[in-house]
């Protein structure tokens, strides 16, 4: 059968189109003042094309062959616990030595929780793995580059990422307690005006503290790629965490894996997740309603004068 040029032009431009929606990570490196460098990802194709066989990309949705989740890291192992200098303290954790000498499972589900009270490890163990992976430690994206002040313990250099074959195409570290200072550096890095795009069309510091994080992460967060979170309830009132769960789902159906520490008891309701709880014993696995978060939030909605009068009275 004879085809048209504008036939055959179609296909081979469809079969390029296809080549640069493969290409994992294109980017270019910028340096600015302050020592501040940042990685700025060109803009890669939303729709992906499809395949000969008719479906979808499997980047598009996550799942490869088979429906196995294309997952970036598998586990966390700890390598050793000789911990010294002003890292002594990380021995006393019980979340850390004890609870990573088994290793810790991250490929059950796209999305794992790490939970617990305060002191407990949470923003810490999630700041090592991101250290490990190669982000700043005070936050951003793979290409940025600042720092503020070096706060990080050094468990990064103590633990291993067991990762899996399939590399991420975007990725974002995102901490509640230095958002201010990454905030900083991103518009210190874009003396040409254009980055702002890829955070909504405006500076992360003209908008609230909810605004910004919520913006961020609709906007500058492409899928298929790696995210940690930590503590982003700080800035989110409860509609804005609904919000916030509605774009992790959509994250997760761009075939992106995230990690979260939290206390909301609104985000690790998500029912593609997976819990760790964080406490004196160690780190093991819980069921959503078994989290105290999530009891004491249900006892305090379903009696609040009595659990009012009971705290106050006990001073």
């Amino acid at each position: 059968m004879n085809r048209s040029p504008n036939a055959t032009l179609s296909r081979k431009m469809a079969s390029f189109m296809l080549i640069v929606a493969h290409l994992s990570r294109l980017f270019y490196v910028k340096k600015v003042k302050k020592s501040v460098t940042i990685g700025f990802d060109l803009p890669r194709l939303r729709n992906r094309p499809c395949t000969a066989g008719g479906k979808r990309d499997i980047l598009s949705n996550g799942k490869g062959k088979g429906g196995a989740r294309h997952l970036f890291l598998r586990r966390i192992e700890l390598l050793d616990t000789e911990f010294a200098g002003d890292d002594r303290y990380l021995a006393a954790i019980p979340a850390i030595c004890p609870g990573l000498a088994q290793g810790l499972d991250l490929s059950k589900a796209p999305v794992t929780f790490f939970v617990g009270e305060n002191g407990m490890g949470k923003s810490t163990l999630l700041e090592a793995i991101a250290i490990a992976a190669g982000f700043n430690p005070e936050g951003g994206s793979l290409g940025l580059r600042f720092s503020s002040r070096d706060t990080h313990s050094g468990l990064f250099r103590h633990i291993r990422l067991v990762r899996e074959p399939y590399r991420p195409q975007d990725g974002y570290f995102l901490r509640a307690e230095s958002f201010y200072n990454m905030a900083t550096a991103i518009d210190e890095a874009d003396d040409d005006g254009l980055l702002r795009y890829s955070y909504g069309g405006k500076s992360l510091h003209e908008q609230s503290h909810g605004e910004s994080f919520l913006s961020l992460v609709l906007h500058r967060l492409r899928g298929h790629g790696l995210y940690l979170f930590d503590e982003p309830e700080a800035a989110l009132s409860p509609s804005r965490q609904m919000a916030l769960l509605c774009a992790i789902h959509g994250l997760v159906q761009q075939g992106s894996q995230v990690l979260v520490a939290t206390h909301s008891p609104i985000l690790m309701s998500y029912s593609g997740g997976l819990i760790y709880q964080l406490d004196g014993g160690g780190i093991r696995r819980v069921a959503y309603k078994d989290t105290e978060h999530y009891q004491l939030t249900l006892r305090f909605l379903m009696d609040s004068d009595g659990m009012l009068k009971r705290l106050l009275e006990d001073g």
